[in-house]
């Protein structure tokens, strides 16, 4: 097999992780319902943990079932703030009302990969990253919306630290490339073990 890595997601800044690690790869968006598989989790009262991992294996099995042989890996992030989940926002003023509801207290950010093949699981991970906002004035977080809503509009929690959002911080406790949405290292070696990567 040419590619031996498949990554199940559209998600341009996990394509650029692995891109930059240096890892070869292939992208196969998948066709799933995140949002119906989400509000049933929610209604069995799944752990945010176990929400992320689930969905993270939505993904990987589906592309892993039209893959047979090639490892297949499937990520998503969950935003763990008090006790429920937060999403992306749908519009500039919900972006800004979760702002506002988030600033000087902490959440969590909770990324799962799993890799799938041959239609098994072979390989799961779950990272996390604890991060405190700033008590930010309701001005700045109005002009930081205006300013980033075509970006942040896809990120969850309205948010990117890459970008203008690391200002929205005071502390964040974990390993950065869990807030990108993947946790890279954990991967890299699992990676590498198996030989899909030199070590």
């Amino acid at each position: 097999m040419s590619v031996p890595l498949i990554l199940a997601s559209g998600s341009a800044i996990r394509a650029q992780l692995l891109q930059n690690a240096g890892v070869p790869f292939a992208v196969e968006v998948p066709r799933v319902d995140e949002d119906t598989v989400k509000r049933a989790l929610l209604a069995e009262e799944a752990p945010p943990r176990d929400i992320a991992d689930a969905l993270a294996e939505l993904k990987a099995r589906k592309i892993s079932d039209k893959n047979p042989g090639a490892m297949v890996l499937g990520c998503d992030q969950v935003l763990d703030f008090e006790g429920h989940l937060l999403s992306k926002p749908t519009s500039p003023e919900a972006a800004l009302e979760q702002l506002q509801e988030m600033r000087g207290k902490r959440h969590m950010l909770l990324s799962a990969a799993v890799i799938y093949q041959d239609r098994q699981p072979v390989w799961r991970h779950v990272g996390q990253v604890r991060l405190r906002m700033r008590t930010s004035s309701d001005a700045y977080l109005n002009g930081y919306v205006t300013r980033n809503w075509d970006s942040i509009r896809h990120a969850i929690g309205g948010y990117k630290l890459e970008e203008e959002g690391v200002r929205l911080f005071t502390t964040i406790d974990g390993d950065y490339f869990n807030v990108l949405g993947m946790p890279l290292l954990e991967l890299l070696n699992f990676l590498a073990l198996r030989g899909v990567i030199e070590q």
